[in-house]
């Protein structure tokens, strides 16, 4: 029976209260070919001698220092060590269902290579999960089940970090973990996405993701939502942007100003409007604010939606259907 080496890539930094629960998950996995590349990116607490015992005890756990600093440099050494001819990668503050390695692989192994393999999302908390997080996690599940993730990816992460496989060769392809690029998560999945890598559909919960205070997407800067709009505009001004047509944002809040103040900053001409009475006609940024109605006489336009009311969402997708535009193509939402 052909059973291929996984590579699992872990940094850890101080989670030495979840580490045991997600390494015996690991260890309990039905696909038993694996390899957990950990890495302790500076721990200050018994995480390192915890991972130590673990490894002490089963050869398949191989564990080592950060030679650098940061998660990317973790992922980045990690991947350097590993010798797996398929990559995923695990937080290790969450646990894995007993089948992930095994589902995972199987669907890579059917679909072939220039694919991911990914599955549903389960949060979970002592506290319990909040509302944002219910409606991230449905939302990112819904678009799992059919492998249509890529067609809202400048809303939100549309692949969890700690919940995709794919080949070696294709990771090395897409550049890894070289980009010093955060969210380091977001990155790479855009870049999935620019190869055209095909997400497989799945319906199966293949991840718990654990949610609590001191979790590093909750406290640390480089996960903040000015960066997600940084790699947004990124990879909509490498990939999607049409510089043949008008460029329109939609929306004059926070959001929508940081995009105006990028697009000036490069010097790329756009036009803005919203549908606040009490802006339109003004200046910002020595731009005009111009109605929705404004839009109808611009030909061919293409659209940066930052509107963030999911009712006012519908009503702009509405909108588009009518004019026989398209998503992904003529309209973008970034929220």
């Amino acid at each position: 029976m052909d059973e291929p080496l996984i590579s699992i890539l872990t940094p850890f930094k101080n989670t030495e209260q979840f580490l045991t629960n997600c390494i015996e998950s690991i260890i309990n996995q039905t696909y038993t070919n694996w390899e957990l590349i950990i890495i302790d990116d500076g721990s200050s607490d018994g995480s390192y001698d915890l991972v130590k015992t673990f490894a002490g005890k089963d050869p398949r756990i191989k564990l080592f220092k950060n030679e650098g600093k940061g998660i990317i440099q973790a992922l980045r050494m990690a991947f350097k060590l590993s010798t797996g001819v398929y990559i995923t990668r695990m937080d290790s503050d969450d646990i894995m269902p007993e089948t992930k390695l095994e589902i995972l692989l199987s669907n890579l192994k059917k679909y072939g290579k220039q694919h991911v393999a990914t599955g549903l999302v389960n949060y979970f908390s002592k506290e319990g999960i909040s509302d944002g997080y219910n409606k991230y996690e449905n939302w990112l599940n819904k678009l799992t089940k059919t492998g249509e993730n890529y067609s809202e990816i400048y809303k939100e992460c549309v692949i969890a970090s700690p919940c995709w496989m794919i080949h070696r060769e294709d990771l090395i392809k897409c550049d890894a973990f070289n980009p010093n690029r955060y969210p380091e998560d977001y990155d790479l999945v855009f870049r999935f996405y620019k190869h055209q890598f095909h997400i497989i559909p799945c319906k199966q919960v293949l991840h718990y993701w654990r949610d609590y205070q001191t979790r590093t997407s909750r406290t640390h800067d480089n996960y903040a939502e000015n960066t997600f709009l940084d790699i947004k505009m990124h990879y909509f001004l490498e990939l999607d942007f049409d510089k043949s047509r008008p460029l329109v944002i939609w929306g004059a809040g926070w959001k929508g100003k940081t995009i105006a103040k990028t697009l000036i900053n490069k010097n790329i001409p756009f036009e803005w409007i919203c549908d606040n009475p009490k802006k339109i006609g003004k200046h910002i940024y020595n731009q005009e604010m111009k109605p929705f109605t404004y839009l109808k006489t611009i030909v061919k336009p293409q659209s940066i939606v930052t509107v963030a009311n999911p009712k006012a969402q519908i009503e702009i997708t509405n909108y588009f259907k009518t004019h026989n535009m398209h998503p992904m193509t003529d309209y973008f939402f970034f929220c």
